[in-house]
């Protein structure tokens, strides 16, 4: 039986998954500060068992609605591979730092064409589900009958809806 403080997984190999984690920080934070944000937290990822796939700034980019009185903020994207039990670890110091205004970890999904590529080649044995169960059909697919003129959202004008 493990001691307090052990990890009862050690030695076994834990399952990762990628991830993505949008951060929008402070824009007047400077770029020290930030690049500390970004560090501490590709730091923890690695020491979790992970590792750094990509990061990416994006830089200052308008709001959709003010965060904290603040109109802008400042982008960052990491891309990353770690276990799912540090996610919850991560997000808390995320959510304590004064520099972050919002922040979103995603579960990145293997594309479809991945995934049709790994059922044909007999990689992946355990998929259950029809491949093209999620695709919608081909334009060549459609019936002559059920053909509808498809109209692009930029040539209609719609109107409000009147209130009577």
């Amino acid at each position: 039986m493990p001691s307090t403080g052990q990890n009862p997984l050690e030695g076994e190999q834990q399952a990762v998954r990628r991830y993505e984690l949008m951060l929008v920080l402070k824009p007047d934070a400077p770029d020290e500060r930030a690049a500390a944000v970004i560090d501490r937290t590709t730091r923890y990822v690695v020491a979790s068992g992970g590792q750094i796939v990509k990061v990416a700034p994006w830089g200052r980019r308008r709001l959709a609605y003010p965060i904290e009185r603040y109109r802008e903020g400042s982008y960052h994207i990491v891309v990353f591979e770690s276990p799912a039990e540090a996610i919850a670890e991560m997000e808390r110091s995320l959510q304590i730092t004064e520099d972050v205004l919002r922040y979103l970890v995603t579960r990145a999904v293997k594309p479809v064409k991945a995934r049709r590529d790994a059922a044909a080649s007999g990689d992946d044995m355990d998929i259950d589900m029809d491949l093209d169960a999620d695709l919608p059909p081909a334009e060549d697919e459609e019936d002559d009958d059920d053909v509808v003129a498809r109209i692009d959202e930029s040539e209609s004008e719609a109107a409000p809806a009147a209130i009577d």
